[in-house]
């Protein structure tokens, strides 16, 4: 007889072991998963262009977010992190996966950029692994991919590494879109033991889920064409939230 529950992470443990463990994509243990993912570089996948999201791209444009110190939430093959430092941006970038940071420090090695790299899970790095606090936070398909219960690990992280006055970039699967993610209610998913390949969100739910943040901006991702300098798929939400002071 086991009770060893006394703390909320030990329920959010608990939570995890829910789901079948080759659903998991979001803890330590998922790292092997993602490098098979990462593994042959060569496959058709829209994000491994070496390109930035065209809405973060948009908000240094327009004045949105300034350079500061950022954190790129599973960076994958780093394009993103190598944008935001190319402006000036002191860069922190983590990912689950070994296959995906050696990729991005190939990457920004050939560039020339100066970027902290960091291997394992976000949620589990203390303050002095990860740095900050962040002015940006910067995330283009990570949350999509956390069970709900997770989203208590991922809000708490916001809190205490967002800076005052720090904005939260964000990418996840627009729900309605055939493509997109699963739309299963949040209970359906611990039934089904899985998370469908990523969960969709409503402009709504995400309104509700950052509600503690100010709304900037929340709109569908443009379609970038092939030979845009920036990446954009049209099944996503972009959503700019800023912490106020």
């Amino acid at each position: 007889m086991h009770r060893n529950i006394r703390s909320v992470d030990d329920v959010l443990k608990l939570m995890d072991g829910l789901f079948a463990a080759e659903a998991d994509r979001w803890t330590a243990d998922a790292a092997s998963w993602w490098d098979g993912f990462y593994t042959d570089r060569s496959r058709p996948v829209p994000f491994f262009v070496a390109k930035p999201d065209e809405n973060l791209a948009s908000y240094v444009e327009r004045g949105l977010v300034t350079p500061g110190r950022a954190l790129d939430l599973g960076c994958g093959p780093g394009r993103n992190s190598l944008y935001l430092a190319s402006l000036g941006f002191q860069v922190d970038a983590v990912d689950l996966s070994p296959a995906a940071v050696a990729w991005a420090e190939e990457r920004a090695r050939e560039a020339g950029a100066d970027i902290r790299f960091r291997r394992g899970d976000a949620f589990a790095l203390t303050e002095a692994e990860l740095g900050g606090p962040y002015d940006l936070i910067h995330d283009s398909g990570c949350f999509h991919h956390l069970p709900p219960h997770r989203r208590v690990s991922y809000l708490s992280l916001l809190d205490r590494a967002l800076a005052p006055c720090g904005h939260l970039a964000l990418t996840s699967f627009a729900a309605g879109d055939p493509g997109s993610g699963s739309e299963l209610p949040d209970a359906d998913l611990y039934r089904a033991s899985g998370l469908q390949g990523g969960l969709a969100y409503t402009p709504e739910s995400l309104r509700w889920i950052f509600s503690d943040l100010t709304e900037v901006e929340l709109r569908r991702m443009r379609d970038e064409p092939a030979g845009s300098p920036y990446f954009g798929e049209p099944f996503l939400w972009t959503a700019l939230f800023r912490r106020d002071a």
